[in-house]
């Protein structure tokens, strides 16, 4: 995946796209994957990273939603859990079980979790991951070894799905370029050529690095930007209304050492009645999430003191080895793109969570709403409305068993190496590291991640500057943002070596990631 190569085929002004793709998260990928894999001429533009925004910030799980469960909306989980039993298939190197442990402290409550999730499993039919069943107050200690004893009853074991989300986005960014589409990072869509009945017939984007500006004809426009898809909509009419309310959810990072074992803790009704998790996630555990409207989307939240206090309260409340704001490694805020009730003033459980395609007067289709889990469905069903808008020759989806780039045999995967998430790449990565006795080197003693996968983040995986390649190449911010700090002006100078650039680059990209990584920082 070369950028270089990508920019200029945008350069060429006599290619007419079948599909122009904007935002390149979960939804965007998705839908340029499904769009190219039919064999129709795709194009993906992201304005920054791929994966900066939301989709890089998740729980990470793929899971059919429990709470949704709860709540009523059984097609949607039904729909979540078909989809995490085929991305399972499909990234078999990212995807793995994850048994989750529910531990409850009334007989209810045992009774309730057990029923429900069994009828969880029953939903997923074929594609279940496995059995719920009920454990008695013993076992559930020895499963869960810093749970709250104090009034503990008993404990439910069911199974859901984990991975790492932004190396699933690079991921399937690079099976885009295998299928012959292609997708550019840092490239902004910011405005639209339309004919004299006002229907879209193009793109105008500029290159945010270079100032390149680029004119791209096109026959459909989808607009999968997430949080900021008010944005698109308002290039294309600005009379156009609110169809995307952010919802902002935070995470903490601590130490393995709060949640000993493998297996990760779901608190089903928290004190004000959310979900918590508490997952194990690359050698860390995540501790997650809230659930709040905001106003306004930003590419980087900041994390709200209520939110912090709530997050830290319930896993003191839970956990014996009590975490305290110096024990957090990092923190990070994410942005739900829920579709905009009718209504004013709903509150985030009232918000649809289901996902939603949206025709508009000028012929772009707008992706709203979903999760990671249920990408492959979204993009789908936005394809296929976009097919139908625009009359263009009819091609049945092909993703259902497409394997995304990486992808291996599940008894081939062996998580005890760190370069598991790269899949059918690490001996590529691998060969790097023989090359030259540097590009084996560690870039930090605490941590595995190597000099290797930084050149190779370059190369391979249009890594285009320092936050490319710690937050979401090697997810290093995410993990330890003290530690990602450190490693930032080693990292500068390989990346400038491999991009070309000169010290002063390397000093300024060390400069704004120190700013940028102090809001990862939990003082």
């Amino acid at each position: 995946m070369k950028r270089n190569k990508s920019l200029q085929q945008l350069s060429d002004e006599s290619i007419q796209w079948d599909f122009v793709v904007i935002g390149g998260g979960a939804s965007g990928l998705g839908s340029a994957v499904d769009a190219a894999s039919r064999g129709y001429k795709t194009l993906l533009l992201e304005s920054h990273d791929f994966c900066k925004g939301t989709s890089s910030r998740s729980t990470k799980l793929v899971h059919g939603g429990v709470r949704y469960m709860a709540q009523g909306y059984i097609d949607l989980v039904k729909e979540a859990l078909k989809e995490r039993g085929l991305l399972a298939h499909n990234a078999a190197h990212l995807v793995k079980t994850q048994d989750f442990v529910i531990p409850n402290y009334t007989i209810w409550d045992s009774v309730l979790y057990a029923v429900g999730l069994t009828f969880y499993d029953f939903l997923a039919g074929k594609l279940s991951l496995g059995k719920t069943r009920l454990i008695g107050k013993k076992k559930t200690l020895e499963e869960l070894p810093n749970v709250r004893a104090e009034g503990l009853r008993s404990g439910v074991v069911y199974t859901d799905g984990q991975f790492d989300d932004s190396r699933l986005g690079i991921n399937l960014a690079q099976t885009i370029d295998d299928l012959g589409g292609c997708a550019v990072n840092y490239v902004e869509a910011d405005g639209f050529i339309k004919d004299a009945n006002g229907q879209i017939i193009g793109v105008n984007a500029t290159d945010k690095l270079s100032g390149q500006k680029y004119t791209i004809r096109c026959k459909a426009v989808i607009n999968a930007t997430g949080v900021f898809a008010n944005e698109v909509l308002n290039e294309d009419n600005p009379k156009h209304g609110k169809f995307i309310v952010p919802s902002q959810g935070i995470h903490i990072v601590l130490d393995k050492s709060f949640l000993k074992g493998d297996n990760a803790v779901m608190i089903p009704k928290t004190s004000d009645g959310r979900v918590l998790f508490i997952v194990p996630w690359h050698d860390k555990c995540i501790v997650g999430t809230t659930d709040v409207l905001v106003d306004e989307p930003s590419y980087e939240p900041k994390p709200l003191e209520k939110e912090i206090h709530f997050v830290m309260e319930s896993a003191q409340k839970y956990l014996n080895k009590k975490p305290t704001r110096k024990d957090v490694l990092s923190i990070f805020a994410g942005l739900r793109p829920l579709a905009a009730p009718k209504e004013e003033g709903k509150s985030t459980k009232e918000v649809s969570r289901s996902h939603k395609v949206i025709v508009h007067p000028s012929g772009m289709v707008t992706l709203t709403g979903g999760k990671w889990t249920s990408y492959r469905k979204m993009a789908e069903d936005a394809v296929d409305k976009a097919i139908e808008v625009h009359n263009l020759n009819k091609t049945k989806c092909k993703t259902y068993d497409l394997s995304i780039h990486g992808n291996m045999n599940k008894k081939d995967v062996d998580r005890s190496n760190h370069l598991y998430v790269y899949g059918s790449d690490i001996p590529a990565i691998k060969k790097l590291e023989a090359e030259k006795p540097e590009y084996a080197e560690k870039l930090h003693p605490k941590y595995d991640y190597t000099v290797a996968e930084v050149v190779w983040g370059v190369r391979e995986e249009m890594a285009m500057n320092l936050e490319d390649i710690l937050a979401r190449r090697v997810r290093l911010l995410f993990l330890d943002a003290r530690v990602a700090i450190e490693c930032a002006p080693k990292v500068a100078e390989i990346m400038a070596q491999e991009l070309g650039k000169d010290k002063a680059w390397e000093e300024a990209e060390v400069d704004d990631f120190v700013k940028l990584a102090k809001n990862y920082i939990l003082e």
